[in-house]
């Protein structure tokens, strides 16, 4: 009979599976100015490297979570480092931009299935008490460790490899984690398992999705009401119709589409996706000006970004104290107009801009304002919910933020493309600054549409129940 596996070896496992998947999410938008000239990307094509990869995430992260309960959290584990390593060679070796685009999307499939088993993982090896609530909170460290170190990472392997290397990275880390996930990990399924994993609303879901996204893109260049445009939003629009249908009918749906007549849910909900709109526009063009106007290096870019890391953590500390001193409804209003106030500063850059005076003020407001949101609009989000819903709820949410993510920086490239290509008369990076700005300016709207929903729909009856208790249930 062989020894009993210390638990706190699995904890290091899994994190180091979690700390890969977050890694991707920031390693790469260092490396996107690189990535286009490698693969010969167009200005509005380039954001499908970002959000193929999200909306794959997103869209299919409900299903994972469904999968493990049902066929074993170890084999999904598995399998989602698997695909995700594979496909992190693909991307490695990407000779087109199309090829990188469907490796991208393999990653976020990959990404959607190791997430919520890894999490699972941590669930049932440690018991609810003392013990779990360390073990989540060093789970909740690899995100904001992981952000910071991919920005680097990304900076310093691109520089003095190529962007090759923010995908290679990943094989080695793939490797040891699946070699020991399938020696050390035992197969545990859930004791109340799902009939079915509905693969089909998740991929009528998605594909909807990704029809919207591509729309929303191909609009600048076949005209808003063209035959085209309005063909493509008739698909998107007919398979999110199939999407609820499926779940109506299915016996064990991947939402049960009854959780939305919960009003702080459904708002919180929403507010996230327009935030989330605001918060990916200021990466990826952030990104874009530093090193395509301001001629930044990769590294230099990667540690410009550090503070943003820093401020979210800083804003996030100080959100569990301020949520009892002020609320839990009135505290992320305040959280997102600090956020769009940075986003505003940041829609003022100059073409000849100087970091310390042009970008970092808006960056470190925005950031900070982010980490004074996330925690109370996860609260709002996962209030009033019952036990059984509780992990719906929060895969939700976390759905939320990478649909609203995609959605607005698909419509936000869109615009800042066509802004810049109208632009006659003046430099190329004058151009390219006037798109940055417009993006940034309407990325701070999408984020008032925010405090609109909260301030708009929910009332003090609809928070009453979120305490002390759920307050320090939320990790910083």
């Amino acid at each position: 009979m062989s020894a009993p596996v210390n638990r706190w070896f699995i904890l290091v496992l899994v994190c180091v599976a979690q700390f890969m998947v977050v890694l991707d999410a920031t390693i790469v938008n260092v490396a996107l100015p690189s990535i286009q000239r490698g693969l010969h990307f167009s200005p509005t094509s380039l954001q499908w490297v970002v959000n193929v990869y999200t909306l794959f995430f997103g869209g299919f992260l409900l299903l994972g979570g469904r999968a493990a309960d049902l066929f074993g959290r170890q084999r999904l584990f598995l399998g989602g480092i698997a695909l995700f390593t594979l496909a992190s060679l693909m991307n490695g070796i990407a000779g087109s931009s199309n090829m990188l685009v469907a490796g991208r999307a393999f990653q976020g499939l990959g990404a959607a299935l190791v997430s919520p088993a890894a999490l699972s993982i941590v669930m049932t090896t440690f018991a609810e008490g003392r013990e779990r609530t360390k073990a989540l909170g060093i789970w909740s460290a690899i995100a904001a460790g992981g952000g910071a170190v991919g920005l680097i990472l990304g900076g310093l392997l691109t520089d003095t490899l190529s962007w090759r290397w923010v995908f290679f990275i990943n094989l080695p880390i793939g490797i040891v984690a699946f070699v020991l996930g399938l020696r050390y990990i035992h197969n545990t399924r859930a004791e109340q398992r799902p009939e079915t994993v509905d693969v089909l609303g998740a991929t009528t879901v998605t594909a909807g999705l990704l029809v919207l996204v591509y729309d929303i893109v191909k609009a600048q260049e076949y005209g808003w009401t063209s035959a085209r445009t309005l063909g493509l939003f008739a698909v998107a629009v007919a398979l999110l119709a199939a999407f609820v249908v499926t779940e109506l009918r299915s016996k064990a749906p991947l939402i049960r589409l009854g959780i939305f007549r919960i009003r702080s849910l459904t708002s919180a909900n929403v507010a996230m996706m327009f935030v989330a709109a605001g918060l990916f526009s200021m990466f990826y063009f952030a990104s874009l000006y530093v090193q395509e106007v301001l001629g930044y290096s990769p590294l230099k870019a990667g540690f410009g970004f550090v503070p943003v890391t820093v401020g979210i953590v800083i804003g996030a500390g100080l959100a569990q104290p301020l949520i009892r001193r002020i609320g839990p409804r009135a505290l992320p209003v305040i959280g997102i107009a600090i956020a769009a106030t940075g986003l505003i500063l940041l829609s003022r850059i100059p073409t000849h801009g100087v970091y310390l005076t042009d970008l970092l003020p808006g960056l470190a407001i925005m950031s900070i304002g982010m980490g004074l949101t996330f925690v109370p609009v996860t609260l709002l989000a996962t209030t009033n919910i019952r036990a059984a819903d509780a992990g719906l709820a929060s895969g939700l949410f976390n759905t939320s933020q990478q649909v609203g993510g995609a959605l607005g920086l698909a419509i936000l490239s869109s615009i800042a493309a066509s802004r810049t290509s109208g632009d006659h008369g003046v430099t190329h990076d004058a151009a390219l600054v006037h798109g940055y700005q417009l993006a940034f300016l309407t990325g701070a709207g999408f984020m008032l549409l925010g405090i609109v929903m909260i301030v708009g729909l929910i009332r003090s009856r609809h928070v009453a129940a979120i305490g002390a208790v759920e307050v320090e249930a939320v990790p910083a």
